[in-house]
């Protein structure tokens, strides 16, 4: 399999370990798919929290790459309706974002609220400031049981048609995926698992500690053999999971979830 900076080939058969480091991407117009994968993340607010709760969520699609850098966010009726917040309190969400560097606004036909574009990559002092109050332990070992549950319930479970086409999708995206958007695309398939198991809880979670595993992956270097072993490993569990192997989705998910902590430890404890 090669690896260039045009794409990721699709990795065929046999298993190995871990994630590949995370990149933010820069795209045009909005994608209607990547909307629909802002459902784990963006859930009605319950009363007495909106702002805060509103804020913690845009904040986790920015962090996740769910809308990458140069692209809209969905518009202020949806993201009011889906958070279930007035559209004042949302402008002053938008505010505080744009305040802190993190998006633009932008008038005219094409306005709206933008994601800016990551500047150049931070230095590794820098990264390392950024996640030093992480407990990397805590944060990999609850990545690992709702991963590894997420996987099973979807094989158990079932899928159907229209699911698996996006589960299939999700993987496919994947490959070839150049590197500017692979950890985005791969953040898209662990969070599609994470939603088809049908606990909208589970989803919730995941999000938040994925965007944690997002922010340690970007203080150790991109592999290649670990980036070709992921996609073997996505294969795998894809596979699975289509098949109704309960075990062996769990199974392959737990493979992957440690050999991703065991880069983490290696590079960061």
């Amino acid at each position: 399999m090669s690896h260039t900076e045009e794409g990721i080939r699709p990795a065929r058969g046999g298993r190995g370990t871990g994630d590949a480091r995370s990149a933010g991407g820069a795209r045009g117009a909005p994608n209607t798919r990547d909307d629909d994968r802002l459902t784990p993340v963006l859930r009605p607010v319950r009363a007495g929290n909106g702002f805060e709760e509103a804020l913690e969520q845009i904040l986790q699609v920015v962090r996740l790459g769910l809308v990458p850098g140069g692209e809209r966010l969905p518009s202020e009726r949806e993201l009011a309706d889906r958070l279930g917040i007035s559209r004042v309190t949302l402008r002053e969400v938008l505010k505080v974002l744009q305040d802190q560097g993190l998006v633009e606004s932008r008038r005219g036909r094409y306005g709206g609220t933008f994601v800016r574009r990551r500047p150049e990559a931070a230095g590794e002092d820098e990264l390392r400031r950024r996640v030093a109050h992480v407990d990397v332990e805590d944060a990999l070992r609850f990545r690992e049981v709702l991963e590894v549950g997420a996987a099973g319930l979807c094989a158990a479970h079932g899928l159907d048609a229209g699911q698996a086409d996006r589960l299939r999708d999700a993987l496919a995206r994947t490959h070839d995926a150049p590197l500017a958007e692979y950890r985005r695309l791969d953040t898209l398939l662990h969070l599609t698992l994470a939603e088809l198991c049908g606990s909208p809880t589970l989803a919730a979670q995941y999000a938040a500690v994925r965007a944690t595993v997002n922010d340690l992956l970007d203080c150790i270097p991109l592999l290649v053999r670990n980036l070709e072993h992921s996609q073997r490993q996505h294969t795998a569990l894809v596979e699975a999971v289509l098949d109704g192997d309960a075990d062996g989705a769990r199974e392959m998910m737990r493979e992957h979830c440690a050999g991703t902590a065991a880069l983490l430890r290696g590079f960061l404890t």
